[in-house]
């Protein structure tokens, strides 16, 4: 297995769709990232507002919550992006509730292939 990021594939978007990334700008994401360690896999979930989005530079949130006014950058890559079911999400290390985001971005991270 090659090492990097990868995001989990909801749909067939793995071309930059330029309708698709304008779309996202002022919407509700919660992310949850697991990087898997040599000592185990770590989890960690944030959510906030899509700032911007560009096919080169990626796509950029504006955190909310108890990371507000940090911001995080995302690869490219539309395809880990999928509609959030309605309801409230709870943050397992915060605590915090995200209501009726509108969509999640889950990504997984492995360490390079020795």
């Amino acid at each position: 297995m090659d090492g990097g990021a990868r995001g989990r594939v909801s749909d067939d978007r793995s071309e930059w769709d330029p309708a698709f990334a304008d779309g996202l700008i002022g919407a509700v994401v919660l992310v949850g990232i697991t990087r898997h360690l040599p000592s185990g896999p770590e989890a960690e979930q944030f959510y906030g507002t899509v700032e911007t989005v560009d096919p080169t530079k990626g796509i950029t949130l504006e955190l909310m919550g108890s990371r507000a006014g940090d911001r995080f950058r995302f690869p490219p890559d539309l395809s880990v992006f999928s509609e959030a079911d309605p309801g409230s999400y709870r943050l397992r290390a915060s605590g915090e509730t995200v209501d009726d985001p509108d969509y999640l971005a889950v990504w997984e991270i492995f360490p390079p292939a020795d």
